[in-house]
């Protein structure tokens, strides 16, 4: 069998016939970045260094660098030039406008240092080693805690890669004074010591993994100004109330909580008060309740009373409001004609039950002495249920007789 060439794939072998370069001539164009962005550190510093490698690293890339606390591997973030290697890049104007409003001067971003290469696997290997003496060092800073008394609970200890510092991180309720255990704590692991008290939320920055919604915990992955989360922001959401529910990794108020407030704020703005008197399509009416997110009112009309979801956009003056429509509109006149008074058939006569009798004669029934009209005898009868009288016999005798004729005078 005969092979015949394929001439679009020859045609895309030569440049010149070509429209676009493929990736690799691309990355070849490339020139190294000019200055790249990392991050480094258990709190998530983050840094704009020149780039003094050859290589073009990618966003991820492991990078040996010179920080303001000495020779540490970082994260690369990404650049700020444009000719960066990497789709991912950002100009410098972007990134500042980023930082000031993630926080401004709180926000942990340093100019002061320097990328040196991308890191080598010896040196990866090293930064592993150091993981595993965190447990040592912090077990060794706890010993001294409680050997000195100090009303403090150890954290983590935090070595870098060039040996330079040691960072122990530590949380407290008061002031400590520690001066006492400086030089002890310094003897044991031989380096340059730093002391650094955290709050609840740094705890968590450094300790925890995952939160509840699935993700990294967001003061861990990409939040780095952590500002108070207060309960008015869960009562504006409509979140639940429970404490249990809405709490994070570190017992307090979940920060995600503030993300939507502005738009929550802005949303609810545009919604009428509470008990307010508005205009609807149907009439006018109270408002009884907002959606905020789904921007709906449920009102109560005035006229029948019922309860009707309406947007914001159909909401009007209550003057202006239209009149209530007829219930019967869209209805054949002749189904909702009024009725004559030969269309009904009449209404039939309810027939009286007969009472029950016990099968006993009249005769044959207990006779009850009849009452004295004393003067006392309407008062003691009023409150009393008026008997039926009974029939006179045919013979003519008292209803009190006994049948027997009566004698004369």
């Amino acid at each position: 069998m005969k092979i015949m060439p394929l001439p679009q794939f020859e045609a895309d072998a030569d440049p010149e016939r070509r429209s676009a370069l493929t990736v690799a001539e691309q990355a070849a164009r490339l020139q190294k970045p000019a200055t790249i962005v990392v991050k480094y550190g258990d709190l998530g510093w983050v840094g704009e260094y020149a780039w003094e490698g050859d290589a073009s690293p990618g966003c991820g890339s492991k990078i040996l660098c010179k920080t303001h606390r000495g020779t540490e591997i970082g994260e690369m973030l990404t650049t700020t030039c444009e000719n960066s290697g990497c789709g991912k890049s950002v100009s410098r104007q972007e990134m500042l406008e980023f930082i000031e409003n993630s926080g401004g001067q709180d926000y942990p971003f340093q100019t002061w240092g320097r990328a040196i290469r991308v890191a080598t696997v010896e040196e990866l290997q090293k930064q592993d080693a150091l993981r595993e003496q965190r447990r040592n060092l912090l077990d060794a800073f706890s010993r001294l805690v409680e050997q000195h008394q100090l009303e403090l609970r150890p954290v983590d200890a935090e070595p870098i890669l060039g040996g330079e510092l040691i960072t122990f991180y530590y949380t407290s309720e008061d002031f400590v004074d520690f001066r006492a255990l400086l030089p002890d704590l310094r003897e044991t692991v031989g380096t340059k010591i730093e002391m650094r008290q955290i709050g609840a939320r740094d705890e968590a920055r450094i300790k925890a993994d995952y939160e509840k919604c699935g993700q990294y915990c967001c003061c861990k992955n990409f939040l780095k100004v952590l500002k108070p989360v207060s309960m008015g922001n869960a009562k504006l959401q409509k979140h639940t109330l429970d404490p249990l529910k809405i709490s994070g990794r570190c017992g307090r108020l979940m920060c995600c909580l503030r993300y939507e407030q502005e738009t929550y704020k802005d949303l609810k703005a545009k919604l009428p008060a509470r008990r307010s008197r508005v205009g609807t399509p149907e009439g006018p009416g109270t408002v009884i309740e907002g959606k905020i997110l789904v921007q709906l009112v449920l009102v109560k009309l005035e006229a029948d009373g019922r309860e009707i979801a309406v947007p914001i956009e159909d909401l009007c003056d209550p003057d202006a409001a239209p009149r209530p429509a007829d219930p019967l509109r869209g209805l054949d006149p002749e189904i909702i004609r009024a009725p004559e008074k030969g269309d009904s058939p009449p209404a039939r006569r309810r027939r009286r039950r007969k009472p029950k009798t016990t099968g006993q004669n009249d005769s044959e029934r207990p006779k009850t002495p009849p009452e004295s009209a004393g003067p006392g005898s309407e008062s003691s009868t009023a409150g009393k249920k008026k008997h039926r009288r009974r029939r006179r016999k045919p013979n003519g005798g008292d209803a009190g007789s006994d049948g027997a004729p009566r004698a004369e005078d």
